[in-house]
């Protein structure tokens, strides 16, 4: 758990269009097997350390048929940012996704002074 001095919370949050692969026949919606996609997200200020993350997907337009299989992680979470990595695999057809995310976390405070 992630204690978090009061005064000091930032809230960020945003949603992310990864892709959009039926509009070009993109390998997200014509391949098969173990396909992976990121996304570089930064925060509109920085956090005294690297703040909790949620994602969820806020679009999933699939094709009906094959299973859906999809993951969605956070990935390198610094202070500054993170990045959004979507996988699929096997037959599954994503057409597009968009991820929403927050992060919560403790700021700086005027008085923190960075040295280097």
């Amino acid at each position: 758990m992630k204690r978090l001095a009061a005064q000091l919370i930032g809230i960020d949050q945003g949603d992310v269009l990864l892709f959009s692969d039926y509009e070009d026949d993109g390998d997200m919606w014509t391949g098969n097997g173990l396909r992976e996609r990121r996304c570089d997200v930064s925060f509109s200020d920085t956090y005294r350390a690297p703040p909790a993350i949620h994602l969820s997907m806020s679009l999933l337009d699939i094709a009906t048929g094959p299973s859906v299989r999809t993951d969605v992680i956070a990935e390198n979470v610094t202070e500054r940012g993170f990045t959004i990595v979507f996988r699929t695999w096997e037959d599954s057809r994503i057409a597009r996704i968009r991820v929403a995310w927050t992060a919560i976390g403790e700021l700086l405070a005027d008085e923190d002074w960075d040295l280097y």
